[in-house]
């Protein structure tokens, strides 16, 4: 199954900025049984990453960190269901700032032919939350309204698009008519220019005073309040993301009086912890990327170098649409 080689990779040794993050040699062992030794090709770039960074999702220390990746099949274990030389994709496992990643086989999805690696690795890990965001957790119908907070953001663009294949109305957040203009190209009906407009008043103004039936948040602390004030009679808050800091807690008697709302912190990694739920979603996010459906949209790309600069960018929300690292 080989010898152990040395690649490059960012580990983590204190929780902190952008800064704290370091370009080290790290050695790789063979894949054991069930693992598979991926040589990465392009490699994605997640909210995520800055919580485990910065301590808010703290991770055992020293740690590799990214989470998404696309690439090549180098070495796989004896159990390993995958060949050498196959083109592989992998959302969740840490270690995607790398040049390589040891990754458990039952994690990985193979990239169908026609789709680009840079595709993959900018779309999977937004892809499969919008999947059962839309699906799972709320399972949106024709008819239903929406809110979709950060619209123009890599998640934000995906929701739009899916949802509004659905069949769905969708209402979106943003924070310039620039962002604006990019979600409504993908399919948001309604835009919200947060910082110049009362979110909760105009969604009551889009729905005809109703609300909406499920909220998407992924900003946290600063949209919390509208976002509950814009839910409809038996609506869902799904609160995904902190990317202004965490929300605060909802006293239960608080959705009771706002008409018996539902409110839940959902986590893809529970949504996808059996390898079929995984393969599902990645196998449906595929057709609607292939029918045209979902287009992911690569805005900033970074050679793996400028991380660093990349994490600042993407929390000064100086970032649209999807990130691709370059691990060349």
């Amino acid at each position: 199954m080989g010898e152990p080689q040395m690649i490059g990779a960012y580990r983590l040794h204190e929780h902190g900025g952008p800064e704290v993050m370091q370009w080290e040699q790290v050695e790789l062992g063979p894949p054991s049984d069930a693992q598979v030794l991926v040589r990465h090709t392009a490699v994605g770039l997640n909210y995520i990453d800055t919580y485990h960074r910065s301590g808010l999702y703290p991770l055992p220390l020293p740690s590799r960190l990214g989470v998404e990746a696309a690439g090549v099949v180098e070495a796989a274990g004896p159990d390993a269901d995958v060949e050498v030389g196959e083109r592989v994709a992998y959302a969740g496992a840490l270690g995607a700032y790398g040049q390589a990643n040891l990754v458990a086989a039952d994690r990985l999805v193979r990239v169908p032919g026609g789709v680009g690696d840079e595709l993959v690795a900018a779309g999977l890990l937004k892809g499969l939350t919008a999947c059962y965001l839309l699906t799972r957790t709320f399972p949106v119908r024709a008819g239903h309204s929406i809110l979709v907070h950060a619209a123009a953001g890599g998640v934000g663009l995906i929701l739009c698009q899916w949802a509004r294949y659905m069949g769905a109305t969708v209402i979106g957040t943003a924070g310039s008519e620039a962002k604006a203009e990019q979600a409504k190209q993908a399919g948001a009906q309604h835009m919200i220019l947060y910082r110049e407009e009362d979110v909760a008043t105009r969604v009551r103004e889009l729905t005809d005073g109703a609300g909406v039936n499920v909220a998407y948040d992924s900003v946290g602390k600063d949209t919390f309040q509208a976002t509950l004030d814009s839910l409809a009679r038996l609506g869902m808050f799904v609160s995904y993301g902190n990317a202004s800091g965490p929300a605060p807690a909802v006293p239960p008697q608080e959705l009771a009086r706002r008409g018996s709302l539902f409110f839940t912190r959902p986590s893809l990694f529970d949504y996808s912890a059996s390898s079929e739920d995984l393969q599902a979603m990645a196998g449906e996010l595929f057709r609607l990327m292939a029918d045209g459906i979902v287009a992911i949209h690569v805005n900033q790309r970074y050679p793996l170098a400028e991380l660093v600069q990349a994490h600042r960018d993407l929390e000064a929300r100086a970032t649209t649409g999807s990130t691709v690292i370059d691990p060349a």
